[in-house]
């Protein structure tokens, strides 16, 4: 995706341009932000091109269109019958919640098996020996003593000697033993991993409550395990609620501000099993959950990273929990994801930017940090999905915002929406359509009252 410069440095090399054309501008506050990003091919950079009538150069579309071919499509749009402004809904948003159906929580002892693996000796008589420390011994013996059980050891269990092996491990819990209560959680978490019965069985089997103290060990180790297991227990819908009526919202919180980077993962990714159920959406804003995920999302690694955007998608359908996504700072981080490439995150980022245009505070978050700017480079650049989302999220900021709309022209933000009506996907056609319409109504208001 390409870079910006601060808007304020190109109002005098787009004189010319806006003598030829009347755009409706609106100055910017005199407290708005710098973002100084170097000079890309945005439109910023590349006003020259507009007059070209060469089409056999490899540029974006946008770069081909006259003067005249942007008034054209902007007539052309005039004829069409006026914008519903009541179709702007969260029903629009039911088309991208699937942008977050693939959340970790179904991968998420991965680390668990790389662990594992760790741990078993290297077998190849050629290499060097190396005296390493010995992890601290359980001071049991059998099935809790083994370290080294795989996923499909434990779902290899007989049915019959589930239920006992289940209640010996949830026994094991409560021992003085730290070494014992971590490996009683390890193998809770792996019979948990998969198996839709052995997660019932042992949600029935008094193991939440159990493993709720563990959340505050000392131990990473263990607290690791107890979180995955509670995770991997939260997918059986039931388990649900018996998690919550535990109190499991604070001390998953807890791992979310003091754990080791997975277990700050599989907290968020609990927290956001947890708000599957509506009613508690609101408990987990309230009980302090935004503010980590946020520090989650600027500190975290690609997969923290996108637990924290999902679990903040899902959070942010309630509007308290959107009022303390933009207090906790979420929007600089979020159009800092809209600008990276190659990390799998800038859609996501810009869905979460969209749930944060429902509230006022939140658009007015987005303008102060670029996000305008950010996004018009994802139309003129960014995947056919990219495009999708970043129209949108215009349209969200541009349906009642006036002055958002001055600022969309103002980023040169015209040609790629038009290219886009007649290049993109049904969906951003559609919505750059709509879009256009709406910055069309702006240019011809500021043209009648030109004196």
């Amino acid at each position: 995706m390409v870079s910006l410069e601060n808007s304020h440095s190109h109002v005098s090399s787009t004189t010319h341009y806006s003598q030829t054309r009347p755009y409706y501008y609106t100055p910017p506050p005199s407290s708005a932000k710098v973002h100084r990003r170097s000079i890309g091919r945005s439109m910023r950079t590349i006003r020259s091109n507009l007059y070209q009538t060469d089409y056999e150069n490899s540029g974006p579309v946008y770069e081909n269109l006259t003067d005249s071919v942007v008034d054209f499509r902007l007539t052309e749009l005039a004829k069409k019958p006026p914008v519903d402004k009541s179709s702007f809904s969260d029903v629009e948003f039911l088309e991208i919640s699937h942008t977050f159906s693939d959340f970790s929580a179904y991968s998420s002892d991965i680390s668990g098996e790389l662990e594992r693996l760790a741990y078993i000796p290297n077998s190849d008589p050629n290499q060097s020996s190396v005296s390493e420390p010995e992890p601290e011994p359980e001071p049991c013996v059998g099935f809790l003593q083994r370290e080294t059980f795989s996923t499909e050891i434990m779902e290899s269990i007989e049915p019959e000697d589930l239920q006992p092996t289940v209640k010996l491990c949830v026994d094991s819990l409560q021992s003085p033993s730290v070494a014992v209560k971590r490996s009683a959680a390890e193998k809770l978490r792996f019979l948990a991993k998969n198996r839709a019965d052995n997660r019932a069985l042992i949600g029935e089997s008094g193991a939440i409550p159990a493993l709720l103290p563990l959340l505050r060990c000392s131990d990473p180790r263990t607290q690791e395990h107890a979180v995955t297991a509670l995770l991997n227990l939260s997918l059986h819908e039931p388990n649900k609620t018996l998690i919550t009526n535990s109190g499991a919202i604070k001390s998953l919180i807890y791992v979310l501000k003091t754990g080791t980077e997975t277990s700050k993962q599989n907290a968020a990714c609990g927290l956001l099993s947890l708000a599957l159920i509506d009613e508690n959406k609101l408990s987990i804003g309230a009980c302090g959950a935004i503010a980590p995920l946020v520090a989650l999302l600027i500190n975290g690694t690609n997969r923290g990273k996108k637990d924290a955007l999902t679990t903040l998608y899902k959070l942010c359908t309630v509007r308290l929990n959107k009022e303390r996504a933009v207090s906790a700072g979420a929007v600089k981080p979020l159009v800092e994801l809209v600008c990276e490439e190659g990390t799998g995150l800038a859609e996501k980022a810009m869905v979460v930017l969209s749930s944060l245009t429902g509230i006022e505070m939140g658009q007015e978050s987005i303008v102060e940090e670029g996000g305008i700017a950010a996004l018009v480079e994802v139309i003129e650049d960014g995947s056919d999905k990219g495009k999708e989302f970043a129209v949108m999220t215009l349209l969200q900021l541009c349906v009642d915002g006036v002055r958002n709309r001055g600022l969309l022209v103002r980023e040169g933000g015209i040609p790629p929406l038009v290219a886009l009506s007649q290049t993109g996907t049904a969906k951003a056609k559609h919505k750059a359509e709509t879009l256009l319409t709406y910055l069309r109504e702006s240019r011809q208001e500021a043209s009648t009252s030109t004196p």
